[in-house]
């Protein structure tokens, strides 16, 4: 509790020194794509045979054990060159199979020593790949939780399944703020369902707001596309200019890294792509100059590089160390970098009430996706048990 304690001081602390009067405290919140982090043991109903001991991935208990120390040393290094010994208030997670794996993670020493919690609800995709949010009690406070499903919009794609966006309302820095964390369909089947996506998330953020328009909104995942593509910068309207945004719209800060900068989060084909991205509602904006720190405000972005999460030799120099390559066990980390954006508020500003925090409700097209997802998980159980 007093290393908890101390953590809390260490953010209240470091301070961004704008004049002799202003402090400002800041937060970091991240997301890292986790792949394929997987337990041992076959989940009923899931199609997780590859990472079982007998998988194709020989996926054993020390394997496993070394994935969740890499990615828990990843993972409590984010964000920590600008905030030493607190890291990300907040991180996203995506391709965790359950809650077992979430427990196995937080347990890891390098995330048990800031106290990390989780929040997961089990989504519908046959793999068993979910997102999750894992985050620091002493400075972030969950209030409600909801998986929102992606629903299919043409009749031909109504037994498509996938993951859904986890929505995490909360307290942070005593506003209210809602983490929307996604993981939108592969390439491998066109973009239109990953425009559906970035819609359907564009939809649910203002219903977010319309029910509390204070409310700051964070979209975070991985998107299998780049801050350019259609899904992005015009099914989601996530912009690149601050100065573009409108009421509307979000701010996409991954724009210019990946355009101007030249700089991504994953590896194809010896080019660089930028599918971790973390968005943000335009209430989270100083534009035109104005300098308001009275309430939580974006600062800044950065891909987390640190030097043990590439590869430092052979064919795959420069690129991402992977857990995997080729059927050949790496002992890395990820296939794609883990990224975070940082916020800042005014110290000793009195905060308004946050009012409700609690997440909208399913529209009754949600309420009939989760029905016959839940039916056909009954019926997937069934036959799985029925073979054993």
């Amino acid at each position: 509790m007093k290393r908890h304690f101390f953590a809390l001081l260490a953010v209240l602390a470091l301070c961004l020194t704008v004049s002799a009067q202003k402090k400002f405290s800041v937060y970091a919140v991240g997301f890292y794509n986790q792949e394929n982090l997987f337990d041992t043991c076959h989940d009923v109903g899931k199609n997780d045979y590859q990472f079982l001991p007998n998988g194709s991935y020989h996926w054993n208990g020390l394997k496993y054990s070394h994935k969740l120390h890499n990615m828990s040393h990843a993972l409590s290094d984010m964000a920590t060159t600008t905030l030493p010994g607190v890291g990300c208030v907040v991180i996203g997670l995506s391709e965790v199979e359950n809650n077992k794996v979430l427990i196995d993670l937080c347990a890891q020493p390098a995330l048990k020593a800031r106290n990390y919690q989780f929040c997961h609800v089990e989504g519908p995709d046959h793999r068993g790949i979910d997102c999750a949010l894992i985050y620091q009690p002493s400075l972030f406070t969950v209030k409600d939780v909801k998986l929102y499903p992606y629903v299919p919009t043409e009749k031909q794609d109504a037994k498509f399944r996938t993951r859904g966006y986890l929505a995490v309302s909360g307290l942070l820095a005593g506003e209210h703020v809602v983490v929307i964390v996604a993981h939108l369909p592969s390439r491998f089947g066109g973009s239109y369902s990953r425009e559906v996506g970035g819609a359907q998330i564009k939809a649910l953020k203002e219903r977010i707001q319309k029910k509390n328009p204070n409310c700051k909104v964070i979209v975070m995942g991985d998107m299998n596309d780049d801050p350019t593509n259609k899904s992005m910068y015009e099914a989601l309207s996530a912009k690149e200019d601050i100065e573009k945004v409108g009421k509307n719209d979000m701010f996409n800060p991954w724009y210019n890294v990946l355009v101007k900068q030249g700089q991504g989060t994953l590896m194809y084909q010896g080019a660089w792509n930028l599918f971790d991205q973390i968005i943000l509602s335009p209430n989270l904006l100083n534009k035109e100059g104005h300098r308001d720190g009275s309430t939580l405000k974006y600062w800044k972005c950065e891909i987390q590089r640190m030097p043990y999460l590439f590869q430092t030799e052979g064919k795959y120099k420069g690129g991402t160390k992977r857990t995997t390559a080729g059927g050949v066990w790496l002992d890395g980390y990820s296939d794609h970098l883990p990224t975070a954006i940082y916020l800042m508020k005014e110290q000793g500003v009195a905060t308004k009430d946050a009012g409700d925090c609690l997440l909208p409700d399913f529209t009754e097209a949600e309420k009939q996706n989760i029905a016959e997802c839940e039916l056909e998980r009954q019926e997937r159980e069934a036959k799985d048990k029925a073979k054993q």
